[in-house]
């Protein structure tokens, strides 16, 4: 029996895919966790019982890609699988990359996703053809959005929301100066000149590519 943790802000998004899990006979939903913090918690007080974490990329306060970072730090033989409703092409290699098991977006197919969690369990990454095709850009990649740093990304992903130098120092944790200067670095490798031009790069980065 394969333990999962799910860690999602959406109670209905939990619920249905604990539905989806529970249809399988050899996976079970032993916990959940609403942000960051919480299922860090879970995951000290039962990482015993644990398998396997699926977590939201964009979770309130400390991003899923933080936590990953967390976990795969105090807990590296511990799966995380990350689910996002961002397209593979624009997180899938990223997440890869700082150790997780795979990626799945939250349209993805049950069958799919309950391959994923045995996939990961058993020691393997889930990698579907898109996947595959984006970490190959990735490693042959110099500039743009790939060649981000985990913090730049971070900037990069608020930017492209709306939020403003101050709001995103406040989330992340920054002084407004150490913001801006990775604005200018993300500017410098996307080509940007402006956020108005960051954020027609990100659509088009993440519907095109």
């Amino acid at each position: 029996m394969i333990h999962v943790l799910i860690c999602d802000d959406h109670n209905v998004v939990r619920q249905g895919i604990k539905q989806v899990l529970s249809e399988a006979p050899d996976i079970r939903v032993i916990a959940e966790a609403s942000d960051g913090e919480s299922a860090l918690a879970c995951v000290a007080a039962q990482r015993d019982e644990l398998h396997l974490v699926l977590m939201d990329i964009a979770l309130p306060g400390r991003d899923g890609l933080d936590v990953l970072q967390a976990i795969k730090k105090a807990h590296p033989q511990l799966p995380v699988l990350m689910l996002s409703t961002y397209p593979e092409r624009q997180y899938a290699a990223r997440c890869i990359k700082l150790g997780a098991s795979g990626y799945l977006t939250k349209s993805a197919d049950p069958d799919d996703m309950c391959a994923a969690v045995r996939k990961a369990a058993s020691g393997g990454i889930w990698v579907n053809p898109i996947t595959a095709e984006a970490l190959a850009e990735a490693v042959a990649s110099k500039r743009g959005a790939e060649s981000l740093s985990h913090r730049e990304h971070q900037v990069f992903r608020l930017l492209t929301l709306g939020h403003s130098v101050s709001e995103i120092g406040a989330q992340l944790e920054l002084a407004p100066n150490t913001v801006s200067t990775y604005r200018a670095r993300i500017l410098e490798k996307t080509g940007a000149k402006n956020d108005v031009e960051l954020a027609i790069y990100a659509l088009r980065h993440s519907s095109t590519r």
